[in-house]
């Protein structure tokens, strides 16, 4: 079973990971979403951010625009981050649980050349 997190705003994966109000902690196991809580997060620092999500047994975030501060932090405290995401968080959610979020066209417009590379240019169901 994997827990993830995922920062959420207006039925959308936020943004902007670092100053996300409400995070939503999703159980995933086998391909199934197994069940879903809101976490409301008002420490914007990277510290109290890792404190919760650590505290609340998160395996991987996956967020849109993430500060490098933040990105190492939570790599340090062992949490898998999938940055540069966007769309849906319903879409977002079926992907991961089938395994191919990394194959679909979720990656934020502009983001990272290395994914350009791969004919991914922007974000679906937008």
């Amino acid at each position: 079973m994997t827990r993830i997190a995922i920062p959420h705003w207006q039925g959308r994966v936020s943004p902007v990971f670092d100053v996300a109000a409400t995070i939503w902690l999703v159980e995933v196991d086998a391909g199934r979403v197994l069940s879903r809580e809101a976490l409301a997060v008002s420490d914007e620092t990277a510290s109290g951010r890792v404190a919760a999500l650590s505290a609340a047994g998160v395996d991987v975030v996956i967020c849109g625009a993430v500060s490098w501060p933040l990105q190492a932090a939570l790599s340090g405290a062992g949490i898998r981050v999938m940055p540069q995401i966007c769309g849906d968080i319903e879409r977002v959610l079926a992907a991961y649980a089938q395994g191919v979020l990394d194959q679909g066209g979720f990656w934020m417009p502009g983001c990272c050349g290395r994914r350009r590379r791969h004919g991914r240019r922007g974000c679906v169901g937008r």
